[in-house]
């Protein structure tokens, strides 16, 4: 058994779930941040059509279970993934994961948009903004490749558009730069960026959608460790907007060895800009 750390970075670094969803909740949050984590991200809603996620519904034990947990092992709970806006999205039909976010102290939602239909979209990215807001939450739209907003600027302008207090962009390292994205674009809309997922990435950009998807879900490197430029993206970001890491767990490595790796990429590229 991988020994307990006595110390976390005094920057505040997250990890999400998707890094190694195997791992119920509970179990979860104690690895994370044996392996030096002070925030966890959570999937408590499928990204896609038969994608592993957890429920902690309010009053569930699990849900007791996990915040005795985040409360014992000093972890909070930063952002809950992932719903998809597409055109058959109701913000209602998803108000008791909205409520078991809450409950278990998480600050945004992650959200992508994936509707052709501008305005329907539009309605209900503010829709689903007025419903976290409600909770206590905050809501941060990413772009992807095979999605509809698939550009930083297409999330930059969804939120503009918006014009919802409590709505923002998460940046994550692949989709950012593996669509057109640069640092210039980065600093002119600062005040929009809240949170910033590291990862990294080798070779030629995909162009296929199920190339990016595939790239997305399996290919990812350890900040670092690939050829994406993270240590500007950080030193952009400075302390505007919060950090985490998100590289899937690929093959056999045990995912107490996996985070720890994580975390030691994360804390050098972190540690040295803000």
């Amino acid at each position: 058994m991988m020994a307990a750390s006595t110390s976390k970075s005094p920057v505040p670094i997250g990890v999400a779930h998707f890094s190694s969803i195997m791992l119920p909740p509970a179990e979860f949050a104690k690895i994370a941040r044996r392996a030096g984590f002070s925030r966890i991200g959570l999937r408590l809603h499928p990204a896609f059509p038969g994608a592993p996620y957890y429920e902690l519904p309010v009053g569930s034990a699990a849900a007791a279970e996990l915040k005795a947990v985040l409360a014992g092992e000093d972890v909070e709970v930063f952002d809950i993934e992932f719903f998809v806006i597409d055109p058959a999205f109701d913000a209602s039909s998803v108000e008791a994961t909205v409520a078991a976010a809450a409950n278990i102290g998480a600050r945004r939602l992650s959200v992508c948009g994936d509707d052709p239909d501008h305005a329907r979209l539009l309605s209900n990215f503010s829709d689903f903004c007025v419903l976290a807001e409600r909770y206590g939450l905050a809501v941060d739209i990413e772009n992807m490749g095979w999605r509809v907003v698939k550009a930083f600027a297409d999330g930059i302008d969804l939120v503009t558009e918006a014009g919802m207090e409590n709505a923002g962009v998460l940046v994550d390292g692949i989709h950012f730069f593996r669509n057109g994205a640069d640092l210039a674009d980065l600093r002119a809309n600062l005040d929009k960026v809240k949170h910033v997922q590291l990862c990294d990435v080798a070779g030629p950009a995909p162009t296929k959608p199920e190339e990016m998807i595939a790239e997305a879900r399996s290919g990812r490197l350890p900040p670092g460790e690939g050829e994406l430029p993270l240590d500007d993206l950080v030193a952009a970001v400075g302390t505007a907007a919060s950090i985490s890491v998100e590289v899937p767990l690929v093959g056999s490595m045990a995912p107490e060895v996996h985070l720890k790796h994580l975390f030691g990429c994360a804390e050098r590229m972190v540690g040295q800009d803000r």
